[in-house]
């Protein structure tokens, strides 16, 4: 389709023979991204480890858009396994490899092997926002209630502030 915005994409010399990010589906929001680890290696996830996971590509993203990696929902509804910082931000001026930190939280060991689907990678576009310093800020009925104040729970300790 025209309508898409073009994102230039370097496949990387230990990405040689994997498959490219694609969408799997025709609704999907975001392009698979796989494990480029060396062929015949892999990596354990212990409980509570993470690992920088190289995907084998770098993109140049147009200004104004981001990308971000974010985690997969079966592994993470599978094994326990997703992205630490998510979602994380590759910002338009980064030329980098794609890189995926990936947590296990799950009770079992999880190997990750070259070819995998780690996670996603999300294109938006970015607004970017002017502050302005102030006074006062306009209140609002919910004030400055924050971290379950709006539910029935409270996520402090003891139940109070």
């Amino acid at each position: 389709m025209s309508d898409r915005t073009r994102v230039d994409l370097l496949r990387l010399p230990h990405g040689e023979g994997l498959a490219l990010p694609a969408y799997q589906s025709a609704g999907a929001a975001g392009f698979d991204l796989v494990a480029a680890l060396a062929p015949d290696t892999s990596v354990v996830l212990a409980p509570g480890r993470w690992h920088l996971v190289p995907t084998g590509i770098a993109l140049a993203l147009p200004e104004g858009f981001e990308a971000q990696v974010r985690p997969r929902s079966g592994l993470a509804a599978d094994h326990g396994v997703t992205v630490l910082n998510a979602p994380g931000t590759i910002d338009c001026d980064y030329r980098g490899e794609i890189l995926v930190l990936l947590i296990n939280h799950g009770e079992r060991a999880f190997e990750i092997v070259r070819g995998q689907r780690i996670a996603q990678l999300v294109v938006a576009s970015v607004i970017r926002a002017r502050l302005v310093e102030v006074r006062e800020i306009v209140p609002t009925t919910r004030g400055d209630g924050g971290f379950g104040s709006t539910g029935t729970g409270s996520l402090w300790a003891g139940g109070e502030r």
